[in-house]
Parts: C-alpha cells; structure tokens; sequence
C-alpha cells in the first residue's frame, strides 16, 4: 500500500477541524498539511516547532507524495501560530476519533485513572492541582483521550463525558474504586463495552 492509501484514514478524521485562518487568502500552507506533519513529526520523536519543521524537511520528497506542499515546509513560526489559533475541542475531538478507530482494530483493554498533574499547583493565584482523568489503551499503549476535571467538580462526574468520547464496543474497561457506580457500569454496558470496576472495602466497620 502506498503512503497516499496508507494515510488517508489518518487526513478524514482531521478534514473536520476548522481552519481558522479563512478570513486570510495569503494563506500559504494547507491545514491538513500542518496537521498531518506535526503529528508524523511528533510521532517520529520530534518534540518542539523547531524540530517539527527539521523533519518536514529531511522528510519533504515523501510527504510530497500524499500532501499538497506548493511552498514547501512550513516554518516553525507557522506551526506554532496556526496552533495557537486553533479551537482546541474541535482538534481533541479529532484525536479521540483517530484514536477510538486505532483501538477498533482489535479488542482492548481500557483503563481509566484520575490523576493530578505535577507542578499544575499556584498557591501564589489560590490555584489548587489541575485534576484529568485519563482513557488508556493497555494493548496499543496510547493514551485515547483526556478529560480535565472541573475545579468545583470531582473526577466521578467527569467519567461519563470521558467515557462517552470513547469507542467501548468490544472492549474491557477497568476502572479504580473512584468509579465503582451502577450508573458508570450501565452507560459502558450501553456503549458496547464490558467493565472490570475495582471494590474498596472498610474493615473498620466490621
């Protein structure tokens, strides 16, 4: 299969996500070619614009068989601006398909976890840990979908937006006491999935 064919699931999923520099016809760079180069790039171990545009462009003769580059790479100005412009719900949204789709493949199992994440505390602003809880999928080792925990919420009823971005038929989802809810079991039942939901007894009380 060439890269054209190869590819092409990757582009539809990412077709859907608004290019907010419309309103500029000096546009010089597709979207989808900023899109699809940032995460191959990213993929093959690049971790900053720089590097992102180093790649394009060791990278540039293949890329140039599947995606439309009339001025070349773009610069890492061009990424880092163009993503800072992006609706970022519009780009998760597009990450969670893609990712649902991989995990489609073949059964998973997929594990769900609260967790704080490090250095995220301001005490100078009042400002207690970001919280997210987190879908991963054991099997292809990939982090599926993230979802941040509202700050005068708790990690139990973001679970079931979490869980409904994600593709549960004919997977396993495991879940620690945090979610051992009927409610959680029965909407993943509904999606297709089976659950493993983790107990947590107080033997004080005995």
């Amino acid at each position: 299969m060439d890269a054209t064919h190869a590819l092409a699931p990757l582009c539809s999923y990412f077709a859907n996500v608004e290019d907010p520099r419309r309103q500029h016809p000096t546009t010089f760079h597709s979207l989808e070619a900023i899109l699809i180069i940032t995460i191959l790039g990213t993929i093959c171990g690049a971790q900053n614009w720089v590097e992102i545009e180093q790649w394009g462009q060791a990278q540039q003769a293949w890329l140039s068989e599947f995606l439309a580059l009339p001025h070349g790479i773009p610069s890492h100005d061009t990424f880092g601006r163009v993503f800072a412009l992006l609706d970022p719900e519009s780009l998760h949204q597009a990450f969670v398909a893609w990712m649902s789709a991989l995990v489609a493949r073949c059964p998973e199992i997929i594990a769900l976890d609260g967790k704080a994440i490090r250095r995220s505390l301001d005490r100078a602003d009042g400002q207690g840990p970001i919280h997210v809880v987190s879908a991963w999928a054991s099997r292809h080792a990939l982090v599926l979908a993230q979802f941040k925990v509202d700050a005068k919420s708790n990690e139990l009823t973001a679970l079931p937006e979490l869980l409904a971005l994600l593709h549960l038929e004919g997977n396993v989802v495991t879940i620690d006491a945090m979610g051992c809810q009927v409610e959680i079991a029965r909407q993943i039942i509904d999606q297709g999935g089976e659950y493993v939901l983790s107990l947590k007894l107080d033997f004080g009380h005995f």
